[in-house]
């Protein structure tokens, strides 16, 4: 292949390796980082550029990445994937998305490594221990049903513990609810997202909580989950209880699936598509929280 035509083929290897990372979802697990660090130290650092660019891209990539290669057989009977819901990489770039990782991984890890504590290093520890025990072969937490909800939602609040850990930030019941929050949010994010996988899931053999209870009963374990979510945000000191509406919009965009069939659990991705636009519209409420707290 020349070189003049392997360049327009290294450019979209490049995008589907970026696509493989979410960008529609960086900001779900850059944002509690950075929102914990400021929070801490109410100042700006090159460590809290540097860890929310990392929690921005290169986790992302990681996580998504790993994930995207080690489905490609299951994807492939997907149709969901292909786009901002899932990339469906090619299996000659399964290595370069796999390298693309841990190279950019590594330097911001190093990083956090040299500026923090024994405290943050085991959130560290565990925030990249899920990334890969999600989807690597061996581990494969994602089949594991239940704890695969358990590990996606480490995924999100970890972060946020690793922002707190660096600043040395006190552990205050406040806090603890908080994160006991985010985390019930994170499993009932997960669990509905697996109702619409149903199908394809048990075709491909692959476990998760939606195939071992079925969609009926995953909706309503993640309406219960956002509700306690919700209402343990009333329990924290002012203006955290505000948060506690946030809970509400997912709960609205789930309950028409109360009683939805093993058969029709595929449809109920038009929710899930509407709970990517929630995450924005909660995350600017989220922030607008953040500041009122910033100015109290």
């Amino acid at each position: 292949m020349s070189a003049v035509t392997g360049r327009p083929s290294l450019g979209r290897d490049i995008a589907q390796i970026v696509l493989s990372s979410r960008p529609i979802s960086w900001i779900n697990t850059a944002f509690p980082f950075a929102a914990a660090y400021l929070l801490s130290t109410r100042e700006i650092d090159a460590t809290l550029v540097i860890g929310t660019l990392y929690f921005l891209i290169p986790y992302n990539l990681a996580m998504y990445g790993i994930n995207d290669v080690f489905d490609y057989a299951s994807d492939l009977a997907n149709p969901r994937k292909g786009g901002i819901e899932g990339a469906l990489l090619a299996p000659r770039i399964h290595r370069a998305t796999l390298w693309a990782a841990a190279l950019t991984n590594v330097p911001f890890l190093l990083y956090l490594v040299v500026v923090g504590n024994p405290a943050s290093w085991i959130w560290l520890a565990v925030s990249v221990f899920a990334v890969i025990a999600y989807s690597a072969p061996g581990l494969r937490f994602k089949e594991r049903p239940f704890l695969d909800s358990i590990t996606s939602s480490t995924h999100f609040v970890s972060p946020a513990i690793v922002g707190l850990a660096l600043t040395g930030a006190p552990v205050t019941t406040g806090t603890v609810v908080v994160l006991i929050a985010f985390f019930l949010w994170g499993m009932a994010a997960h669990a509905f997202g697996a109702v619409q996988d149903v199908g394809p899931d048990r075709e491909a053999g692959i476990g998760s909580i939606a195939t071992v209870i079925g969609a009926r009963a995953t909706v309503r374990l993640s309406v219960v989950l956002w509700t306690v979510a919700g209402a343990s945000m009333l329990l924290t000191p002012w203006p955290a209880p505000l948060a506690a509406v946030l809970a509400v919009p997912y709960i609205v965009n789930a309950l028409p699936w109360w009683n939805v069939t093993d058969e029709g659990s595929a449809a109920t991705n038009r929710s899930w598509r509407r709970f990517i636009a929630l995450n924005y519209i909660a995350g600017f409420l989220a922030t607008m929280i953040l500041i009122l707290a910033w100015v109290s």
